[in-house]
């Protein structure tokens, strides 16, 4: 199988300026995501998409591929990630030939880990989906949650509501950003990385879940890493 890891790192980010390159646990962010897929026979290349120069160089030192700077017009606050990468699979392809898959690895998720990864490109494999997403459980299950309806609030599911016993819910489950994993032809055909027989690879893990996307998520990262140098230490 050959699949092109393709890692989106637009310069612009309004709500945490820098982050793709802010140093997380001693290492841009942005190689975290370069390292988890380092290696791996399945993948390749692992290519940045990025209109900002200095996220290109960083990129670079960590082992990723940045043949060409994004255009700006896939690189506003409006562009899309589909949008994204379409242009790198199609430049891509021009030069390379043409792949199985676009593993989308969005560089604000720092702790997917690398069995992670592969558990995804053997579900994809064996699946016969043309769409692999990770999900984890949901923080607030949708039947505990309401809309506000004038000065009422109404189960948000018709049928729900705080009388139901946790134990009696089924399991509910959300997109992570962690993992998007898709064959040229979907995300062509669909300009996304969704489909309704995608195929859901449940990640279980909370911190694989992190997603960083404000000053807040980014001490949750570093709190965990805290924890999990905390826990080496006692192990030793």
């Amino acid at each position: 199988m050959k699949i092109l890891a393709l890692i989106p790192a637009r310069g612009g980010s309004k709500r945490l300026p820098g982050k793709n390159i802010r140093p997380l646990g001693g290492k841009p962010l942005i190689a975290w995501s370069i390292e988890v897929v380092r290696g791996i026979p399945d993948i390749a290349e692992i290519l940045v998409s990025t209109d900002d120069p200095a996220i290109a160089e960083v990129a670079r030192q960590a082992g990723a591929s940045v043949p060409w700077l994004r255009p700006a017009e896939l690189a506003s606050d409006t562009s899309s990630s589909a949008d994204a990468a379409l242009h790198a699979l199609d430049c891509f392809e021009r030069e390379h030939g043409s792949v199985d898959g676009v593993l989308l690895l969005q560089p604000t998720s720092p702790f997917r880990s690398r069995e992670t990864v592969l558990r995804g490109i053997e579900a994809f494999r064996d699946s016969n989906r043309c769409v692999v997403v990770g999900v984890s459980p949901a923080a607030s299950h949708p039947m505990w949650c309401f809309r506000v309806d004038g000065d009422r609030a109404r189960p948000f599911i018709e049928g729900g509501g705080l009388h139901l016993r946790s134990q009696d819910l089924p399991a509910a489950y959300a997109v992570n950003g962690a993992f998007y994993l898709v064959s040229p032809q979907a995300l062509r055909a669909t300009r996304s990385f969704y489909d309704e027989h995608m195929y859901p690879l449940i990640i279980d893990d909370v911190s694989e879940a992190v997603d960083i996307d404000t000053e807040e998520d980014w001490l949750r990262a570093e709190a965990i890493l805290a924890a999990r140098a905390g826990q080496a230490r006692q192990a030793q």
